[in-house]
């Protein structure tokens, strides 16, 4: 850990929020003088301080730690490429156009691989009134279920939540050229060409 590199970054983040050395301090309850040596590269913060310094000036605390803050590249935005995330304990789902980092219940959360699905485990679409009629035989039990349907085409994505014991079946509006995704409660995301 390089304290001048932290330093520096607690500095611009800080003149980031707005706040002066003081003002940071007193919603951390320790004095400016500390502060003002954090910056300096003269120190770095207890162990104890970074969840308050983290929360404040809005970043994680391996970004303070590594002493900066990397940049994504621009993504053009083809949603047909986008990168879904699931936590493990919550189900919460969380889809990204770029790469990002995500944490979820204190876990740091992963891409989700997608495989492409074989004959037998593709959904069944039909056109039916200019729209695709999805469904599955997928057994749909509390413990192994589809947790959501996702549609992608190169400008947008539609999600549909799932739930256990309901029969999987939805209606989507018929698009050209889509990507059909759709993500198990066993960690698996497959897709097939649309």
């Amino acid at each position: 850990m390089d304290n001048r590199k932290v330093g520096e970054l607690i500095y611009h983040l800080r003149k980031e929020k707005g706040l002066t050395q003081k003002q940071l301090a007193d919603q951390m309850n320790i004095s400016d003088r500390t502060i003002s040596k954090w910056e300096r590269g003269y120190g770095c913060p207890d162990v104890t301080l970074l969840p308050s310094l983290s929360f404040l000036l809005g970043v994680n605390i391996e970004n303070i730690l590594d002493g900066e803050l990397s940049s994504n590249e621009f993504v053009g935005g083809n949603m047909k490429k986008s990168h879904y995330f699931v936590c493990p304990s919550c189900n919460n789902i969380v889809l990204a156009t770029g790469s990002i980092t995500l944490s979820c219940c204190g876990r740091k959360l992963e891409p989700l691989e997608a495989k492409k699905a074989t004959d037998e485990e593709k959904l069944s679409m039909t056109e039916m009134d200019n729209e695709w009629f999805i469904s599955s035989d997928h057994p749909m039990t509390k413990d192994h279920y589809i947790s959501f349907i996702a549609f992608a085409t190169g400008d947008q994505v539609q999600i549909i939540k799932q739930y256990p014991e309901w029969s999987l079946q939805t209606r989507i509006p018929k698009r050209k050229h889509g990507k059909l995704l759709w993500f198990d409660t066993q960690f698996r995301l497959y897709y097939q060409l649309v």
